[in-house]
């Protein structure tokens, strides 16, 4: 099983699943009073409310018609805004935090706060300046 982000954009993210020979997009939309899970643009679950909404949702892949077997799968988001995001400023867009999505097994996708990377502190000043601004020396 493998997944890649296809498309994070304003409240909306999508990301391409393979299993196999399969194929499956999920997707995660934000609206003014729910967020919404779609897994193959049906929706597999709601999240209502103003403040609070949960953020970490259970999938499974590839069960048989009684609901037996498959592949469990965790889907994580951090909903907050990313102020370091140029995009953020120029354009208003307000793309997530991060995303995780990982099996029992393995990590499938981390990006941005959720990818354990993030939480590397740097040692000292030079360190931090080369993960931040990308100096090189």
């Amino acid at each position: 099983m493998d997944a890649t982000i296809v498309r994070m954009a304003h409240w909306k993210i999508d990301i391409k699943i393979v299993n196999g020979n399969d194929m499956h997009i999920l997707q995660w939309r934000r609206h003014m009073s729910h967020d919404e899970v779609l897994l193959d643009g049906k929706v597999q679950q709601i999240s209502r409310g103003m403040w609070g909404r949960e953020t970490i949702y259970g999938l499974v892949f590839g069960r048989d018609e009684e609901g037996n077997g498959g592949t469990r799968v965790m889907f994580v988001i951090d909903p907050s805004q990313d102020m370091n995001n140029a995009s953020y400023w120029l354009e208003g867009q307000a793309p997530p935090k991060g995303v995780r999505l990982e099996t029992a097994e393995q990590i499938l996708l981390a990006f941005g706060s959720l990818d354990e990377r993030a939480y590397d502190r740097p040692a000292d000043f030079a360190e931090w300046a080369k993960q931040k601004m990308g100096i090189k020396w």
